[in-house]
């Protein structure tokens, strides 16, 4: 089942700059060549549900190898069953309404 889902991971216990925790988990959505968006708060991932679920785990496991004692993460995600859907449809179809 192909799956649309934002994923926003907060290393906590780390200090205030993140950054180099979400460049990991970059790093391992490109490894599991996943379409992604990076965008301020998260990234916006396309994929097949076990796919994208498993990079979450990996995303997960990675953050706690950097030393992230904790993690927070919020997910919102999506499905469809009546037609194929992506991340640019999403955002062209209220473009086009603008």
């Amino acid at each position: 089942m192909k799956l649309l889902l934002d994923l926003c991971i907060i290393p906590m216990g780390v200090g205030v700059s993140v950054s180099k925790y979400i460049a990991a988990c970059e790093l391992v959505l490109q490894e599991a060549k996943l379409k992604t968006h990076l965008h301020a708060y998260g990234t916006n991932i396309e994929g097949e549900w076990d796919d994208v679920m498993a990079a979450v785990k990996r995303c997960h496991e990675k953050v706690h190898e950097m030393g992230a004692p904790r993690i927070s993460t919020t997910i919102r995600m999506g499905t469809r069953t009546d037609r194929d859907e992506s991340l640019e449809a999403k955002v062209r179809s209220v473009n086009e309404k603008l």
